[in-house]
């Protein structure tokens, strides 16, 4: 790449211009990969507690469904079930971790009282009470786990992104320029040496005309002198 570069000091300045910009390009982007390594790590730890705890609302709403289903039978579940007038509402928002726009799930109508979920009191038991209300938790601890893991992976793939892009500074386009750099940096030092010579050539052979100049006058003038002499 240095051979296709003109060495003149124009693009040897371009190209110090280039190296200073990159250096700096270069800091804050290994200072943004570090930061969000960072907050990648607290989101990870956040997102292994959120799965223990999915994990455990979905045992706890399993083993009441199913004590449920024993105690009361299927169908009193599923008239349980179907006697639910209003489902759980989900918006949408977005937060801003170092430039990387992730999701925030806002839920609503999720934990409901007994009068609320819309199947008779007086014609069921603790136990459909018990199954609703551990799925009500599942299902608050299934949308954080959304919320999170959607989290963890945008931030997983800006981190890649950084690190590609930080790596290119590194190991390709820096070096590239700071070949650059010093091959015009010889090939200025070359034609500067080459200059030097050049006009020390020059100035010797100027002196060598002029004492050959002055000779020639002073050869001139001893005949002058000679017959004057006369």
């Amino acid at each position: 790449m240095a051979k296709d570069v003109k060495p003149t000091r124009k693009n040897l300045m371009q190209i110090e211009d280039r190296i200073e910009l990159s250096e700096r390009g270069h800091d804050t982007l290994e200072k943004k990969r570090d930061g969000l390594i960072m907050e990648f790590m607290d989101i990870l730890d956040q997102a292994q507690d959120v799965r223990e705890d999915l994990d455990d609302s979905y045992d706890r709403a399993q083993r009441a469904i199913n004590m449920a289903r024993a105690m009361e039978g299927d169908v009193a579940v599923r008239g349980a079930a179907a006697a639910l007038k209003e489902h759980p509402e989900l918006t949408t928002q977005s937060k801003n971790i170092m430039g990387v726009v992730v999701p925030q799930i806002e839920s609503s109508k999720v934990r409901k009282s007994l009068d609320e979920r819309g199947y008779g009191v007086m014609g069921t038991s603790a136990r459909i009470d018990e199954a609703a209300e551990a799925y009500e938790e599942l299902l608050e601890n299934i949308i954080l786990a959304a919320e999170v893991e959607t989290a963890m992976k945008k931030m997983l793939e800006e981190i890649e992104t950084t690190k590609r892009r930080v790596n290119a500074l590194e190991f390709k386009l820096l070096p590239d320029l700071y070949d650059n750099q010093e091959y015009i940096e010889q090939k200025l030092e070359e034609q500067e040496r080459e200059e030097i010579f050049r006009m020390k050539k020059i100035k010797a052979k100027k002196e060598e005309e002029e004492d050959a100049l002055a000779a020639e006058e002073e050869a001139e003038e001893e005949p002058e002198a000679v017959t004057a002499g006369d």
